[in-house]
């Protein structure tokens, strides 16, 4: 199987600044903000999201973030994006697969609904980025970072649905890897577990386990070895060094930000807590 690496101009358009772009999904909140953020100044920064004002508040935060309203969930506007994205700066160099839902439902109440909304904003959309900027990543030997999760690899309660679209990502991201390595592409993959965020913290209303946001993320951190939720700054931190020339031969790699939960042993945590 081949793939033809197009032979990319690089234009710079009237108020473009000729530095590196990259395109982070998911842009108006949480990581993929905090990444915006954390990249501004070394890149001219596209974000996207379906919420104009998110976005739009995160750009007036720093020069050089430029949001794109956009609902990568519809193939044919994830296409979309990546077309004006080039059209707007004349190159892709990064992307940045982070935007992500969680619907949390036991799998035998998981409607055939519920399960096509995960996969389509989850699995589906950042196929369709992916494949779409390819050919401009590749003639910049570019990177890509897609956002998984520690629920890709351990997964709980109503999390089928999320999982599996997390699992896909990972893998998805690992195949891209490993075909387009010998053509100067990277892409590798970070893995999150709690962190405080917009979504984390509307998980922990719902989840009623406590009086007090601090109380929730306490009590759902109680297993990981540092005892703390992290922070979306924290995760942008290991993206932007994914994206970065210093992870120059890092290719296909999962990246946990998750405090060790992954090395927790959930059958032996137990005698921590009364040691």
């Amino acid at each position: 199987m081949h793939f033809q690496i197009i032979q990319e101009e690089v234009i710079l358009v009237p108020g473009s600044s000729g530095r590196p772009v990259v395109l982070v999904t998911g842009g108006g909140s949480g990581i993929g903000a905090a990444t915006a953020l954390r990249l501004a100044g070394e890149y001219d920064v596209a974000i996207c999201g379906r919420r104009g004002d998110a976005l739009n508040a995160v750009a007036e935060r720093a020069e050089g973030i430029h949001p794109f309203v956009a609902d990568i969930g519809n193939p044919a506007a994830a296409s979309k994006l990546i077309d004006e994205v080039v059209a707007r700066f004349g190159r892709l160099d990064g992307l940045v697969l982070n935007a992500g839902i969680v619907i949390t439902k036991p799998f035998a109440e998981t409607s055939l609904d519920n399960w096509n909304q995960q996969i389509a904003v989850n699995l589906t959309g950042p196929f369709v980025l992916a494949q779409t900027a390819l050919p401009h990543l590749l003639a910049r030997k570019g990177a890509i970072v897609s956002v998984s999760s520690v629920g890709a690899v351990q997964t709980g309660p109503g999390l089928a649905a999320y999982s599996a679209s997390k699992a896909g990502l990972t893998l998805m991201t690992q195949a891209i890897a490993y075909e387009h390595a010998r053509n100067g592409l990277r892409a590798n993959i970070v893995a999150p577990g709690w962190i405080r965020t917009e979504m984390g913290d509307e998980e922990m209303a719902t989840m009623n386990i406590a009086e007090d946001l601090e109380g929730a993320y306490a009590k759902v951190s109680e297993d990981v070895p540092q005892r703390r939720a992290g922070t979306a700054d924290e995760a942008a931190e290991a993206i932007a060094w994914l994206l970065s020339p210093a992870a120059s031969f890092v290719n296909g790699a999962v990246l946990a930000v998750d405090g060790g939960s992954l090395i927790a042993n959930v059958g032996m945590t137990f005698f921590d807590k009364i040691a």
